[in-house]
């Protein structure tokens, strides 16, 4: 892209795209219509957290399941996502085509906050036997993960469907990444104090109801600044010839865009690395620290940086580029978890200074990577627009891939430890391994991750060209 102008710049090897009008920075985006937009992340941030950072500890100390049970539980749900994310792409690519608006599926991903409430309301009869209490919440988990897909996938395609550039697009998701934040707070904080330390599965439940009333208030309220930014145009026509099966959608933007591809790579080890650290925080509260009010605090210090920081982090984009500021947050999010390693022998000062760090370094690992699936379509050969779900459920996919395999990684680090489940109520001494590996699990394997991120991320040759002075 010409920095000047905000062009489009074409793949190496590709012919250039038609130009089209641009409007650059956004700066004439309405801004009601861009807060209501971004709105609508408060109720997606609170089901991104709140599953991630209880349901592992749900399962394991509140209905008394092994943590290999409970990894499964999480992980074969999501394992859906990967083929469901995408046909939920190809089917708003086509409510796209023939009706110019995506805002059917996004209302009917509105029915998520019951599916949320089911998740936690396992009946006693069920809870009183593992297997069958994992299979409910692994049940429940995949009819909230669809509908969330229902809303997450075409709500996203927004800013690649608006017709904006290089930094215009940083600025909008800069926007939804506040407000993200706000409602990533908002479970993160208010639900381990709802659900208190996981004595029965009553408090879970109240905190679901809670919650889930605040989701569905923001999805609908989403689904207005969505009409505002693209009112509906009428049949575009765009996808006509290039309807197929879902799965050989994903084959092909991965096969015909390689910017795509590695930012794709690159974000699955991010999002598993996230997830591992949600996940982790309750034990790392409670066993390591020996204060499980403390997950709270750690919550908080890991999202409330990205309140400021994500204005700071665009801010510093338009000078540096997206993909060097976003290697800048992978390379300290990798230190800030080794620190994390001294526990409450450096008293509690330190865990929280990393863990701010963390939170960061958080801020521009989602607003970063978010920002630059809209440039791969957009500098991809021919017009990719009329197949932004397509592009957006491979990338839904990917983000729901991470966040079912950071908590199993971090199970199957309990399970190789030996640490015991326990119901609700009961007291379990846990052994030196389990210790080991909730501290290993929770330190040195996310900085492992996110090395692994930053140097696929090294990949990554787009943002190099569209930064470049012409």
């Amino acid at each position: 892209m010409n920095a000047a102008t905000g062009s489009e710049a074409p793949l190496p090897g590709h012919p250039a795209p038609a130009a089209v009008p641009d409007p650059g920075d956004g700066v004439d985006v309405p801004r009601p219509a861009l807060v209501r937009y971004a709105l609508g992340s408060a109720g997606m941030g609170v089901y991104v957290t709140v599953p991630g950072l209880l349901l592992l500890y749900f399962l394991t100390d509140t209905l008394g399941v092994t943590p290999w049970l409970a990894g499964l539980a999480l992980v074969v749900p999501k394992a859906v996502d990967i083929v469901l994310h995408p046909f939920v792409g190809s089917l708003s690519d086509r409510e796209r085509a023939r009706r110019g608006t995506r805002l059917r599926l996004l209302t009917a991903g509105c029915a998520l906050a019951p599916a949320f409430v089911a998740l936690f309301a396992v009946p006693g009869p069920v809870a009183d036997r593992p297997w069958a209490a994992a299979l409910w919440v692994a049940g429940w988990f995949v009819v909230a993960n669809a509908l969330f897909a229902a809303y997450q996938v075409p709500y996203l395609a927004t800013p690649t469907d608006m017709e904006i550039g290089y930094h215009g697009r940083t600025r909008v998701l800069s926007f939804r990444m506040v407000v993200l934040t706000v409602g990533i707070l908002v479970g993160g904080a208010l639900a381990p104090l709802l659900a208190g330390e996981g004595d029965s599965v009553g408090r879970y439940v109240v905190m679901a109801l809670v919650l889930g009333a605040f989701t569905v208030v923001f999805q609908y309220v989403g689904i207005g600044g969505v009409r505002d930014l693209l009112p509906a145009q009428g049949p575009t026509g765009k996808t006509a010839d290039r309807h197929g099966p879902a799965l050989a959608q994903v084959r092909d933007v991965l096969r015909r865009n390689r910017p795509f591809r590695v930012l794709v790579s690159c974000y699955l080890l991010v999002s598993t690395t996230t997830h591992l650290v949600l996940a982790g925080l309750p034990y790392y509260a409670r066993h390591e620290l020996d204060r499980p009010g403390f997950t709270t605090v750690l919550m908080a210090a890991f999202v409330a940086p990205a309140l400021l920081t994500t204005p700071l982090w665009f801010r510093l984009s338009r000078s540096w580029g997206k993909q060097r500021c976003l290697l800048l947050c992978q390379g300290f999010f990798a230190a800030g978890a080794l620190g994390l390693t001294a526990g409450k022998a450096a008293g509690l000062v330190v865990p929280v200074l990393c863990t701010l760090v963390l939170g960061v370094c958080f801020a521009g690992l989602q607003l970063f990577p978010f920002s630059m699936v809209p440039d791969t379509v957009r500098a991809a050969d021919g017009d990719e627009t009329g197949r932004t779900g397509a592009y957006t459920g491979v990338w839904t996919a990917t983000e729901a891939t991470g966040a079912a395999a950071g908590p199993y990684l971090y199970s199957a680090a309990l399970a190789l430890g030996g640490y015991a489940a326990a119901r609700a109520g009961e007291e379990v001494t846990q052994s030196g391994g389990a210790h080991t590996a909730i501290l290993l699990g929770f330190t040195l394997l996310p900085a492992l991750l996110m090395a692994a991120a930053l140097a696929v991320q090294s990949r990554y040759r787009l943002d190099a060209r569209f930064t470049a002075p012409r």
